[in-house]
C-alpha cells in the first residue's frame, strides 16, 4: 500500500538550488528548476509506483538536466483535465512551460522522466 503523503523532496530541492546558485544561475531560473523538479518527483511517487523516487542532477556546462526514476513503464503524456477546476492533470504542461526540453525514457525496471534547462546568457 502506498503512503498517503508524498516523500519529502526538500533536501533534493535544496541541493539543486545550491548547485545552480554556485554556478551563477539567475534566481528566477533556479525557481523554475525547483518547481519542475518537484512536479517530476511528485508524479513519480503518485503515478510511478515509487515510494521514494531517485533523482539525478547534472550540470554540463551550461545545461541542467534533472532525471527522476520510477518503477512504472508507462510513459507520461500531457493531458488537459476535462474540468478546468480539476486538482490534477497540469503537471507536464507546467514542466513544459518552465523548461527548455523534457521527456521520458523507458528502463528495464520502469522509466526516467527528465527535463533540461539552459543557463540564461
Amino acid at each position: 500500500m502506498r503512503a498517503l503523503n508524498p516523500p519529502d523532496c526538500t533536501a533534493v530541492r535544496a541541493e539543486l538550488r545550491s548547485i545552480l546558485h554556485t554556478a551563477g544561475w539567475r534566481p528566477d531560473t533556479i525557481d523554475d528548476a525547483e518547481l519542475a523538479l518537484q512536479e517530476l518527483f511528485i508524479n513519480a511517487w503518485q503515478h510511478g509506483d515509487c515510494p521514494a523516487p531517485g533523482v539525478l542532477v547534472s550540470l554540463i556546462p551550461t545545461t541542467l538536466r534533472v532525471t527522476v526514476c520510477d518503477n512504472c513503464p508507462v510513459l507520461p503524456e500531457p493531458r488537459l483535465p476535462a474540468d478546468p477546476y480539476a486538482l490534477s492533470g497540469r503537471g507536464l504542461h507546467l514542466i513544459q512551460a518552465l523548461t527548455h526540453r523534457f521527456g521520458a525514457t523507458p528502463t528495464k525496471t520502469g522509466k526516467i522522466t527528465w527535463f533540461e534547462l539552459d543557463a540564461a546568457a
